[in-house]
């Protein structure tokens, strides 16, 4: 399997460095954030293949950092997830440049499944 570089942003830090660890043992290369600052910072300095982004962040919040995002790096796929449910979205729907939305608990094989469906759809959008 190719090594995949993801880059989690979420408030719970716990929860992303658990992720992380678990997608490393699954043959990924997998970093995390806690703010929408640190993800933008680590997103200039390195390159990922997919970003699994919380809808509640502090400060910046996950809606607002993906729209920062899709300026910046408009191919990009991006995943968002939300321990709140999908009510706390505007309209109920997901942000446009949003691949899928995961719901809290993530269950590690769908959001391995749905990050290769979103880094795979970029791939041939590309070509």
């Amino acid at each position: 399997m190719n090594e995949y570089h993801v880059l989690l942003v979420d408030d719970e830090e716990e929860l992303a460095s658990t992720l992380v660890e678990r997608l490393g043992y699954r043959g990924f290369d997998a970093h995390y954030s806690t703010n929408g600052q640190d993800a933008l910072g680590k997103l200039r300095e390195f390159t990922y293949d997919v970003l699994v982004v919380d809808l509640k962040l502090p400060g910046m919040s996950g809606e607002e950092l993906i729209h920062t995002i899709r300026a910046a790096y408009p191919n990009l796929p991006i995943i968002m997830m939300t321990g709140h449910g999908a009510s706390e979205l505007e309209g109920g729907k997901k942000p446009s440049g949003v691949y899928d939305f995961l719901i809290k608990p993530i269950n590690l094989s769908n959001l391995i499944a749905k990050m290769k469906e979103a880094i795979e759809v970029n791939e041939l959008k590309q070509k």
